[in-house]
């Protein structure tokens, strides 16, 4: 399929391979990564919970958190000095034990869930307003990315696209016909000196059904969409302030308060409640895309939200359909033709035979069984769970 081109000229004539190579040794010395750490990941119920969830979590086996994972692939970009955290206040524990070096400064604690857009909005306001200039890239503290160099590749490619005044994401490269993810739409080219391949974004399209998603496979200009956003902070707040006022009103309110802690508190306390719950893709992204101020740069490397525990059985057996992925460090299972995935936090004995796809997950307080096909249903046992007042698994 034909795309018009879209042409930017840089002062700089050009980014030699050299050089790139050079520069991803270095920090980018304007950028600012953050981090929302928030949700509770209610799919991956009894194993993440309020007070731990799936972001403090080894989901992988790599010995580490996939909070401590998002910040080994980040302080590359940015440095560690320059990542921002936002998480609620009853997780501040958990996340200074797991991130020892982030700056306190660094650290921004919503009082209460108000969705994306109050989130990266509010680290937004509160960095432009330490400085103006500052490039931000947001990448949520609970997915998993392999192919770390890739990854670097396209961030720097979607800063020098931000550079020039647009809001950029990064769509994955599908590998498969995924129905469990929404796809994003690529238009226009962007030719812009230092980024490899780039274009505007036409349109986000919703999770579609298996025929569809096997359209979009075959079509090269349909990507995942990951929710990684790179933009100048002052676009990114004048995105918002164009489509939801009152947003940008409050958020602004509370960056001028934040870095007096006299009145840091007290400004949270009276302004946090009160703003618009709203994700950042129907207050900045969606918007952006139709006004042709949205643009995204191809990421060619593995990612996966970790939606479910199909998702996770996939991602720990190498996606080979006949393995038992096995999660826990003292974990007894004993398994004869079995597939699937167990998790267990208890030192009991778990035996599976000649069960195909299944799903268990063994904490002390609650157990679930269900199979790789129903795992979306996990978040109506959790719903089920509040409407009856058993808030003491959740």
């Amino acid at each position: 399929m034909s795309r018009d081109s879209v042409r930017i000229r840089f002062l700089s004539e050009g980014c030699p391979a050299a050089a790139r190579l050079v520069g991803m040794a270095t920090p980018i010395d304007d950028f600012y990564a953050v981090i929302p750490a928030g949700g509770v990941g209610s799919r991956l119920w009894p194993l993440s919970r309020a007070d731990a969830p799936k972001f403090l979590h080894d989901l992988t086996g790599s010995g580490h958190s996939l909070l401590r994972d998002t910040w080994d692939r980040l302080e590359p970009l940015s440095g560690a000095d320059r990542i921002a955290v936002v998480t609620g206040r009853a997780h501040r524990a958990a996340v200074e034990d797991q991130l020892p070096g982030i700056p306190d400064h660094n650290v921004i604690l919503e009082s209460e869930p108000r969705d994306s857009a109050a989130a990266i909005g509010l680290a937004a306001a509160i960095l432009h307003r330490r400085e103006p200039d500052v490039i931000i890239g947001s990448f949520a503290a609970d997915h998993v990315i392999r192919g770390t160099r890739v990854f670097e590749f396209a961030v720097r490619d979607a800063v020098e696209v931000a550079r020039q005044g647009y809001i950029c994401t990064i769509g994955i490269a599908p590998s498969e016909p995924a129905v469990g993810f929404g796809y994003i739409k690529r238009g226009a080219e962007l030719v812009v000196d230092g980024a490899r391949d780039a274009s505007l974004v036409e349109r986000f399209v919703e999770k579609p059904d298996l025929e569809t998603a096997k359209t979009y496979l075959a079509d090269r200009d349909y990507l995942w969409n990951a929710g990684m956003f790179i933009s100048r902070a002052d676009v990114l707040l004048a995105e918002i302030a164009a489509n939801n006022p009152e947003l940008h009103a409050g958020l602004i309110e509370l960056a001028e308060a934040w870095d007096d802690r006299d009145r840091r508190g007290p400004a949270v306390d009276r302004i946090w409640p009160t703003l618009p719950k709203i994700a950042i893709d129907y207050v900045v992204a969606e918007p952006a895309a139709d006004k042709g101020r949205l643009a995204v740069v191809p990421g060619h490397f593995d990612w996966d939200d970790v939606g479910d525990f199909a998702s996770l059985a996939k991602l720990n057996s190498g996606g080979r359909k006949n393995d038992l992925a096995i999660l826990g460090e003292n974990a007894r299972i004993l398994s004869d033709a079995a597939s699937g995935i167990v998790v267990s936090h208890t030192t009991r004995v778990i035996s599976l035979i000649g069960v195909k796809d299944i799903v268990v997950v063994d904490t002390p307080d609650a157990l679930l069984v269900t199979t790789s096909e129903h795992a979306q249903r996990v978040k109506g046992v959790v719903d089920a769970l509040k409407l009856t007042g058993r808030g003491d698994v959740l």
